[in-house]
């Protein structure tokens, strides 16, 4: 049985395929529960967030998880195979260590992957799918991670998306804190914009959803309020910064409504985040007056700009990760052979006893300790040697050469030889 990875990602994946294949978190168990109790694998644990999904796993039948995985979507193998990638033993530790890391992110060094998978981990043990080959890959990262963040500068110019947006709007205004912010959808992404813009402080916060539900589940977090997507046109005039990203396949926000909207504000000026793809926000309003607008490409620049401060750290984060890979697969590889070892040691101790209790009957029926001694010996040593031997003799001219260098690198007596 052996470590897998199964998954698609922001590398290899566009994002119409990656919605399909994620997991729901209230699915997630069921989901684990059929992955396992189908004797797919033995152990598993599944990363689902918006840039991957990704499956670990322990099996003897890794080529199952692919049919698995497009099943369970209702996907053809076909649509799947071409973003996918399956990576093993040694493959699969190091990109668990570098996930972890924040090494395999759409923004280097990041840190919320981590607590992403912490959490998978943490519903792969509640539904019992996590063993001790699991477990202890995870422990291993989650120190490998820490290492990482302690021993290398990889997360000190990280600049997420979110905070780049509070950057931005940050030049428009003399304090965030003094606004009123917008937030449009309720994803993981707005998620992560809320909580970026809530630590600033503003004097309100609203999010604006398809779904009032989510909406308010997400607001009361951050001490805002919710309204619906239908609701948005009377809301707007209110808010300075407005943060927008969902899935919508058609703007939400066009040129009109924002015309209207800077009349009502008396042309005081409102700065816009697009992060949605399709775009949320029609590209036209960004040549009005009193419009400050950005996309998900403007802030990627920014990003992108604490890039070249990294490198010297992703140098070292990679050095780190080698190491520990080392060292993971060195625990594995005993692990491996604990079996065999055993196996050994249960031959060898049948002999034993055997061999025991023949030369015990012997001395019971008064012969010579001296020759019970010296027969116990032969007998023991032959029936050690037997197989060994037997093994040599029956071998043809390839497989003795491999058999005698195994046994004189075993036995040490290669210069007798």
């Amino acid at each position: 049985m052996q470590l897998f990875t199964l998954g698609i990602n922001h590398h290899t994946a566009p994002l119409a395929l990656r919605e399909q294949v994620a997991f729901q978190p209230e699915r997630l168990t069921h989901a684990l529960h059929d992955l396992v109790d189908g004797q797919r694998a033995h152990e598993a644990a599944i990363l689902s967030t918006c840039n991957r999904t990704e499956i670990y796993y322990a099996t003897e039948r890794p080529e199952q998880a692919l049919d698995w995985l497009a099943q369970h979507h209702q996907l053809p193998r076909t649509q799947l195979e071409p973003f996918a990638y399956q990576l093993n033993s040694e493959q699969a530790v190091k990109h668990a260590f570098r996930v972890a890391s924040g090494l395999d992110s759409m923004v280097l060094g990041e840190t919320q992957i981590l607590g992403q998978l912490k959490d998978a981990v943490r519903q792969a043990e509640a539904a019992g799918t996590l063993g001790l080959l699991l477990n202890r890959l995870f422990q291993h990262t989650f120190s490998v991670a820490k290492s990482v963040r302690s021993e290398t500068a990889i997360g000190s110019s990280s600049i997420s998306m979110a905070a780049a947006a509070v950057r931005l709007a940050e030049r428009i205004f003399p304090r965030v804190g003094d606004q009123h912010v917008l937030f449009i959808g309720a994803g993981e992404m707005i998620e992560l914009c809320a909580a970026h813009f809530a630590a600033q402080q503003p004097k309100s916060l609203l999010i604006a959803n398809r779904t009032l539900e989510r909406g308010e589940a997400l607001a009361s977090r951050f001490g805002g309020q919710a309204i619906t997507l239908q609701q948005l046109p009377d809301a707007l005039p209110r808010f300075d910064i407005v943060v927008s990203c969902t899935a919508s396949p058609l703007p939400i926000i066009g040129k009109g409504l924002m015309e209207r909207v800077i009349r009502q504000r008396k042309h005081r000026p409102v700065f816009m985040v697009d992060l949605a793809v399709p775009r949320d926000i029609e590209p036209e309003i960004a040549r009005m007056d009193d419009v400050f607008l950005y996309t998900v490409d403007d802030l990627a620049s920014i990003v992108r700009d604490g890039m070249d401060a990294r490198q010297t750290a992703v140098v070292e984060a990679e050095a780190i990760i080698e190491q520990q890979v080392v060292e993971f697969m060195q625990w594995l590889g005993k692990r491996e052979v604990v079996p065999t070892i055993r196996a050994l040691r249960d031959h060898v101790e049948r002999l034993r006893r055997h061999e025991m209790e023949r030369a015990q009957k012997r001395l019971a029926q008064g012969e010579d300790p001296q020759q019970v001694l010296e027969q116990f010996a032969h007998s023991l040593t032959n029936k050690w040697l037997h197989e060994p031997t037997q093994a040599l003799q029956q071998a043809d001219s390839d497989e003795r050469s491999q058999l005698i260098r195994l046994l004189g690198r075993l036995y040490h007596f290669t210069d007798h030889l």
